[in-house]
């Protein structure tokens, strides 16, 4: 087995769902000869295509180019037990630490930022600006090695901390949050899957405390019908934005970030 086939099947260790192009863009080769190399994995066992029930999603085998065979049944000790495992603990005590930067900002500046960065030509200027970096980050990506990052879980506190600062720049209206902090990952030489699954879970503190912030802002002196309204809005937005960025974090995961750039510059030149 040579190299470039150990580096195929490492891949689909750390995603199973990974497709033939997300593969090739990830280790800078063509798609072509990376599907060749699948087909040639599969005949020799290497490989089992089928279809899986994976996060409670169905996986129709002729919509993936191949799978690595997962267990979808928890191993024992997994599941509802497996929150408190050592290594599910330290990843989210590496997103606190991703969470200080943007919370040592945003909360002082709140007011100042809704103030004076809430307008239509900063909105426009941060569209076409990640944009364009979203592309040429892409075109990087395409020209550089492989990622050495291959697993959320090999994310250190340095690079979580690193992460958390590329936050802070989505603190400026028109900055996607998912798209800085994914940039930062990978910028900071983690692989696509491994920076998007530490944004989505990055997401989730930082989602809450922004919303926590501006109730805490406006008082907490509702009436009972008040605060029921509140709390549906709350749980509506917060479980919409969960599945907006679960979303487009498995876009990201299998496509290049070039397409979203360009929509980013075109809707910011609308705006």
């Amino acid at each position: 087995m040579n190299t470039l086939e150990k580096n195929i099947l490492e891949l689909l260790s750390s995603d199973a769902r990974l497709g033939a192009e997300a593969i090739a863009s990830m280790l800078g080769e063509q798609p072509s000869a990376v599907k060749a190399l699948i087909r040639s994995l599969e005949e020799r066992g290497a490989i089992v295509k089928y279809t899986v029930i994976s996060n409670g999603e169905l996986l129709d085998e002729t919509a993936v180019e191949a799978l690595i065979e997962v267990k979808v049944t928890p191993k024992k000790g997994e599941g509802f037990v497996g929150l408190f495992k050592m290594d599910t603990i330290m990843l989210w005590i590496k997103v606190v630490v991703a969470i200080l930067p943007s919370a040592i900002v945003g909360i002082p500046f709140d007011d100042w930022m809704d103030a004076h960065l809430h307008n239509g030509p900063v909105v426009a200027a941060m569209l076409i600006l990640y944009g364009v970096a979203f592309i040429l980050v892409e075109r990087r990506q395409n020209t550089h090695r492989r990622a050495r990052i291959q697993n959320v879980e090999l994310i250190d506190m340095r690079m979580a901390l690193m992460i958390g600062l590329f936050q802070v720049l989505s603190l400026v209206p028109g900055t996607s949050r998912s798209g800085a902090t994914i940039l930062g990952g990978i910028l900071m030489g983690c692989s696509r899957a491994a920076a998007s699954e530490f944004s989505f879970f990055l997401a989730i503190p930082t989602m809450a405390g922004a919303s926590l912030i501006k109730v805490l802002k406006f008082g907490l002196s509702f009436t009972s019908e008040e605060l029921i309204i509140l709390a549906i809005g709350c749980v509506s937005a917060f479980v919409v934005s969960i599945i907006a960025i679960k979303t487009f974090m498995g876009y990201i995961k299998r496509h290049s970030f070039t397409a979203f750039g360009w929509y980013r510059i075109i809707l910011g030149a609308v705006v």
